[in-house]
């Protein structure tokens, strides 16, 4: 499971750890987006997560934690290890405009058809929120994870090439 914020490096990650392991990859932007970013009908979004998760190892990339915060989602209960990258907003801004330049005519696999990389203010003003809303979730997630669960949470561009190194 890889969590952070937009721009921290998830899909990259997500991928990257996909290439040095063969196992595949769910993007939750597929699952609980549908073209135009119109949100999935939650009933149909927790089914497709629910497949999703059935199968016996993945790697999973999103976020999406809920009002609960994690605590009814399959992926937390069957996940051998999850990865945080807690990495600088301004990093993440930096990212994701220069993600939206770079993308600006193909689609990405790790968003739905008819869901083009943006950014705006409502996306901005997440990012830079996300160490004072979001990051107080996940380390609540974090702890309560079952006892045997691997933590990674990882802080910088370093952090994450040294546990890549790490992957077979």
């Amino acid at each position: 499971m890889i969590l952070g914020s937009s721009g921290a490096g998830k899909s990259a990650l997500a991928t990257a750890m996909a290439q040095r392991t063969g196992l595949p990859i769910v993007y939750l932007d597929l699952l609980f987006w549908r073209p135009g970013w119109a949100a999935a009908p939650q009933e149909q979004a927790r089914q497709d997560l629910s497949a999703a998760f059935s199968g016996v190892r993945w790697i999973a990339e999103g976020n999406f934690l809920g009002a609960d915060e994690g605590r009814s989602d399959p992926r937390f209960a069957r996940a051998d290890t999850v990865v945080f990258l807690d990495l600088p907003r301004l990093l993440c801004v930096w990212r994701v405009l220069s993600r939206r330049v770079r993308d600006r005519s193909r689609r990405r696999a790790d968003l739905p058809e008819g869901c083009s990389e943006g950014f705006d203010f409502p996306l901005l003003r997440w990012i830079w929120g996300y160490p004072a809303t979001e990051r107080p979730r996940v380390l609540r997630l974090l702890a309560r994870l079952p006892a045997g669960t691997q933590v990674h949470h990882l802080r910088g561009d370093a952090e994450v090439q040294r546990f890549l190194e790490t992957l077979s």
